[in-house]
């Protein structure tokens, strides 16, 4: 910069007397402070705007607040210099002020250019990071899902002959194939999709929730309110399943002691998974991908973390419903 000024004789076209190593410290200085002001401001602005959810508003607010406090600097320096060293008036400072503003200005443009590409690249780093855990974590997930799977369209033909063979004399056993069926159909559709429709989720879960009642008919209650308003809404695959599946698990599910599970919206842009708590005395060893797979998978997804609430009564979880442009 102070190299073009002076090839250009910028000094003297606009008539300014300076001595050329107070002029390249006036650039110097600006430049200087210039730098600092933005390194200390980052931080301080990064603790009001989060960067990562807001991170036009906190590009742009940074921008404006070190284009404000280096114009402010720039001043400063060329008063101090201007008036203390060679006694310009007022209207003598008004040229140079000019011409270092536009200084500060550019200068602090460029500054928050690198600022920007480096902010932008390094985004971009940690999403091809976060997209090569997430598909690991869906592998662990489908893999827990369908760990019994060995040849899907071996298993379906074999529904369907066995389906025609019980339809006749057995239309519950027919039916039970079916629901099966479905819930199997939908684990494989959707164990390459990162999200699905709360509506899609809600179709699974109804045929998988009539599995588990045949299989505890008087244990066993599954209350699903979610109203038609929320189906737009997207969810993570299969973990409506999942919680679910959690709290069959980790309860006494009997006649005298029947489970009770509530699938709702909570009004909060969140889906709630609730049972009553009755603790089974001994509970198989975890496996470790029920809920932390879920947490997991919404962490990386969008960045949305989900809520446990627990009590001696009951036991809650929440899963953010998601709105996807």
């Amino acid at each position: 910069a102070y190299i073009n000024t002076v090839l250009c004789e910028v000094y003297s076209y606009f008539n300014i007397e300076i001595a050329w190593y107070h002029a390249l410290v006036t650039i110097a200085a600006i430049t200087f402070f210039t730098w600092e002001i933005n390194r200390v401001l980052e931080p301080l602005l990064a603790k009001r705007i989060s960067p990562g959810e807001k991170r036009i508003k906190f590009l742009s607010v940074f921008f404006l607040g070190g284009l404000v406090f280096s114009c402010i600097t720039a001043i400063a320096i060329v008063f101090i210099i201007g008036k203390y060293i060679y006694g310009y008036s007022l209207p003598e400072l008004e040229m140079p002020v000019k011409l270092n503003l536009i200084y500060a200005g550019l200068i602090n443009l460029f500054f928050h250019l690198l600022n920007a590409i480096f902010y932008f690249f390094r985004e971009y780093k940690i999403k091809s990071t976060e997209a090569e855990e997430l598909k690991r974590i869906s592998a662990q997930a489908q893999l827990q899902a369908i760990r019994t799977q060995v040849n899907p369209h071996f298993l379906f033909n074999n529904l369907n002959v066995l389906s025609g063979m019980v339809i006749k004399e057995n239309p519950k056993a027919n039916r039970f194939i079916e629901e099966f069926s479905k819930v199997y159909r939908y684990i494989l559709n959707s164990q390459d999709k990162e999200l699905v429709t709360l509506e899609q989720e809600l179709a699974f879960i109804k045929p998988y929730v009539y599995l588990l009642q045949e299989r505890y008919p008087d244990g066993l209650r599954v209350d699903i309110g979610v109203p038609e308003k929320y189906y737009s809404r997207y969810i993570i695959p299969v973990a409506l399943q999942m919680l679910i599946e959690n709290a069959i698990k980790h309860n006494v599910i009997s006649k005298n002691h029947p489970l009770h599970i509530e699938v709702k919206a909570n009004g909060t842009g969140m889906l709630t998974v609730k049972n009553n708590r009755q603790p089974r005395q001994s509970v198989e060893q975890s496996n470790k991908i029920g809920l932390s797979n879920i947490a997991k998978r919404y962490e990386l997804v969008c960045g949305r973390q989900i809520e446990i609430q627990a009590s001696p009564e009951a036991f809650a979880v929440n899963v953010p419903l998601l709105n996807v442009n």
